[in-house]
């Protein structure tokens, strides 16, 4: 019955997703827009749909591949194979945990490798985005194996940890857990992940810095930390993010986004940015993410000892790990729901921050910004509404710019 489940599921979920990208290719146009006329030029306008296309449909090719890949994995025993072998090494669970995720995460890496140096090389390369060499690519690969190993092992190894110690209590141990570390990585992500991969320099003495710096005084935003990340090396993409909490918060600037735009639009940018903090949209994120995880563990912990979890999977061996990933496609609706709710705050959420950069700096500047970005990354600025709301976190472009010129 379970197996059956997980099997509707996928396909469910497959058939969503796919329904909601049919639906926002149709909604492409090759004709320009009337609404996007002071926006897009019609060359830089056709490149932009031939770039959505294209994304598009590689996506559907390769959600497809990866659809045959878990049905493959389920109707075989795929699962029951790998967490039979990684017994082969070791008695102990919590080993037998680390190796059967790390062979799953290194054949899915490997299987879809094939597609992301497409994406990189070919796709992002034919539009003009693409910096990243052969070399850094791997390189970051790497990187990213190696933090998959300490920082995922290590959470799996806790979780597995945790429920052999205390069983039906164990939910709530894994609660403080995981929220104490997202806590933990929330205020020192910049200073501690991003490094490995950036290098980020404090910005430079100027009138760039100064106008920032007045900005920040006059709206009682104490900042000392504005970097510059060295984001060219792998795209011209540009883009900019606020993190950490107190004292540890920075604010972070593409290098190509100084390139392309002038002070008083990274500044309008910035402001949006330090609007997101001012409304507290970085806390109550914090909250609703600790909620939302103390629900899921609870929710785990109440399914979590049935052996038919593992069963759907192919075996007899009931073991926490088998029983995560049933759990984790059954617990799926459930977190497209909570994902839709998210989704719609967020929007909420950015469209305050812009009215905070308008009441608090210019709306003009700020709407200069986001068309030069958009033309910039060639945005979709006409998306599907349904496709909008499963997963838009941020409103479309023309929904931002009708709201920043309301009085």
């Amino acid at each position: 019955m379970i197996f059956y489940l997980i099997i509707i599921i996928i396909i469910f979920t497959f058939l969503l997703e796919r329904t909601l990208d049919f639906l926002n290719y149709s909604n492409l146009k090759s004709e320009l827009p009337k609404e996007l006329k002071d926006i897009y030029d019609k060359e830089k306008y056709k490149k932009s749909q031939e770039y959505e296309k294209i994304n598009s449909r590689f996506g559907i090719l390769q959600s497809i591949f990866s659809l045959f890949l878990i049905l493959m994995m389920l109707f075989f025993d795929g699962f029951a194979v790998v967490d039979n072998f990684a017994r082969t090494f070791t008695n102990n669970s919590i080993l037998i945990a680390l190796i059967f995720f790390g062979i799953l995460m290194v054949i899915s890496d490997i299987l879809n490798l094939p597609f992301e140096l497409y994406s990189t090389f070919v796709i992002e390369k034919k539009f003009d985005f693409n910096r990243t060499t052969k070399k850094l690519f791997f390189i970051d690969k790497l990187k990213s194996y190696l933090l998959a190993i300490f920082i995922g092992g290590g959470l799996i190894a806790l979780l597995i940890f945790f429920y052999e110690m205390t069983k039906e209590n164990f939910w709530l141990y894994s609660w403080l857990a995981i929220s104490g570390f997202s806590i933990f990585m929330a205020m020192f992500y910049s200073s501690l992940i991003v490094p490995l991969f950036n290098k980020q320099t404090p910005l430079e003495a100027g009138d760039l810095r100064n106008e920032i710096e007045d900005f920040s005084k006059k709206v009682g935003f104490k900042l000392k930390n504005i970097f510059v990340i060295d984001a060219s090396k792998r795209s011209t993409k540009g883009n900019a993010y606020f993190s950490g909490l107190g004292n540890k918060k920075r604010i972070v600037l593409y290098d190509t986004l100084i390139k392309d735009l002038k002070i008083k639009e990274l500044v309008a940018i910035l402001s949006h940015e330090i609007g997101h903090y001012k409304k507290k949209h970085i806390l109550m994120s914090i909250f609703i993410s600790v909620l939302e995880t103390g629900f899921t563990f609870y929710i785990l912990s109440l399914l979590i000892a049935n052996p038919e979890l593992s069963k759907a999977l192919g075996t007899e061996n009931h073991s926490f790990h088998l029983a995560m990933i049933s759990f984790g496609i059954l617990y799926s609706p459930i977190s497209l729901i909570l994902g839709l709710f998210g989704n719609i705050l967020s929007r909420k959420n950015e469209f305050q921050a812009d009215n905070f950069a308008k009441e608090n700096y210019e709306a003009l500047h700020l709407e200069n910004a986001l068309k030069k970005l958009s033309v910039q990354n060639l945005s979709n600025l006409k998306p599907h509404p349904l496709y909008v709301f499963f997963h838009y976190s941020h409103p479309p472009l023309l929904e931002r710019l009708k709201n920043l010129s309301k009085n």
